[in-house]
């Protein structure tokens, strides 16, 4: 048996530059390994245009992330910089509280009006997913609360769900590894049920059907609902396809049996679409076009603008705006905000990100080529260390294991990154799981070279496990 171990490419680090040292010394980063950061500091990106990012270095990578699931057009264009500096100097910011408001937001929130399925009709931006997520519950709660149900207050999310950073989008979140050493808050109001995950399945449905599969998960939600009591059960919130938690696809037909299940007990349908919104499964949104539903509640952020701008929104249906949009007494206003709700640079680029996805035919751009990405990823399970491949459009999961037949993790996502690193392509490392999310405008050429370096770089890890 071999024991030779794969070449560390590292990421070379311009530990000397002032960037790096200044970065190390003031800035805390999301998910920062703090056991290494003295030492390895930041990768420093500098640049970037199209599918490609360049680092203080002048080494140039290609971008299989999309930013962080976000620049859905691309990095660097020209035409979306003149939006925003042309918004910028004829207004850029005035606060939105009140009566007030500014042209690009209300023009923004009618084009969303016109995009999204059924009665979604109505804005609520906000800075970002998190912020959507956190102000969706509470507007929910205050809907009740309006329709002389004050009880009706209990979340119920997913386990491996991702839905923000905030205090309450964090608890909603199901992934287990997030929540280490910080604290709960809204234990007793929210709580998760089984994932919808057709590799890793709970125990009793490891060899059911699809649909099976489908029913058992639906009836682990619907006794979960009646063990609450459907009084106090508010809202039920889902990723169409999970992402952080590893780009899980559900089985066939449950978003949709799942939402009519919740009309039967009152309880409002949040569909978290801040990955998958404005393009990334093909669709400007994907719970009607995709999965055949309408939610109550439609979030969304990243590719509304594609990272340009930081901006999100809770879109809202009449039937729930017709509620919250009534007096709550005399005097009384709708008193949540932010002092960035409605930015008219962030709106503005957000219409002109809009206008570039239709004008390009973007969206058709994922719907031609993502056969094509999942089709060479499952190339990759040959390989004795890939478990399972797995995604939609242009999300793609590559779960890596120890043996496939009791498919114990094997946490080597992160050596997986490293190596694609060293060959030039940026993937998305998740404990076992390479997450690779691109820019909607990833062309055929693209692919093969994301390709090439995921499967030169999983038989190094491979050759390693022998």
């Amino acid at each position: 048996m071999s024991h030779q171990k794969i070449p560390n490419p590292g990421i070379d680090r311009p530990r000397g530059s002032e960037i790096w040292r200044k970065d190390r010394a003031h800035v805390i980063h999301p998910y920062t390994d703090f056991a290494t950061f003295q030492d390895e500091g930041s990768h420093v990106i500098s640049s970037a245009s199209g599918c490609y990012v360049t680092d203080i270095e002048g080494n140039k990578y290609l971008d299989a992330i999309a930013g962080l699931w976000c620049t859905n057009i691309g990095h660097g264009r020209a035409d979306m910089a003149e939006a925003i500096a042309s918004q910028v100097g004829k207004m850029q910011y005035y606060n939105p509280f009140g009566h007030t408001t500014n042209e690009p937001a209300a023009v923004l929130a009618e084009k969303i009006a016109q995009l999204t399925p059924g009665s979604l009709n109505h804005v609520y931006f906000t800075c970002g997913g998190s912020t959507a997520n956190d102000s969706a519950i509470r507007v929910i709660h205050y809907y009740n609360n309006l329709r002389g149900k004050p009880n009706k207050k209990h979340v119920i999310s997913r386990n491996n769900g991702y839905h923000g950073s905030t205090y309450i989008a964090a608890n909603l979140t199901g992934i287990q590894a997030t929540k280490n050493c910080f604290d709960a808050v809204g234990s007793d109001w929210i709580s998760h049920v089984s994932a919808a995950d057709m590799y890793r399945r709970p125990v009793g449905a490891e060899s059911l059907s699809e649909a099976d599969y489908c029913d058992f998960l639906c009836n682990e939600l619907e006794n979960h609902i009646l063990q609450l009591g459907a009084d106090n059960v508010a809202a039920f919130i889902a990723e169409p396809v999970m992402g952080a938690g590893g780009v899980l696809v559900a089985p066939t037909g449950y978003h949709a049996a799942v939402a009519s299940m919740l009309k039967k007990y009152d309880i409002l349908m949040v569909v978290d679409e801040v990955v998958t919104a404005f393009g990334r499964l093909g669709e400007w949104f994907a719970c009607e076009s995709v999965f055949g539903f309408v939610p109550d509640v439609l979030v969304v952020a990243k590719g509304i603008n594609s990272g340009y701008i930081p901006l999100g929104a809770a879109i809202f249906s009449s039937e729930i705006y017709d509620v919250i949009s009534q007096p709550q007494a005399e005097g009384g206003v709708f008193s949540m905000g932010f002092t960035y709700t409605g930015h008219a640079v962030a709106c503005a680029a957000a219409l002109k990100n809009i206008d570039i996805l239709d004008a390009e035919d973007i969206l058709q751009n994922v719907k031609k080529l993502s056969p094509i990405l999942h089709q060479e990823a499952e190339k990759l399970l040959h390989h004795d260390i890939v478990g399972d491949v797995r995604g939609q459009g242009f999300m793609l999961g590559i779960e890596l294991v120890k043996d496939k037949q009791t498919k114990e993790p094997l946490l080597g996502a992160h050596k997986i990154y490293e190596l694609c690193l060293s060959l030039g392509v940026i993937v998305r490392p998740i404990g076992s799981i390479v997450v690779i999310s691109p820019p909607l405008t990833f062309s055929a050429e693209d692919i093969n070279k994301l390709m090439a370096a995921l499967d030169q770089s999983i038989a190094l890890l491979s050759k390693e496990q022998l």
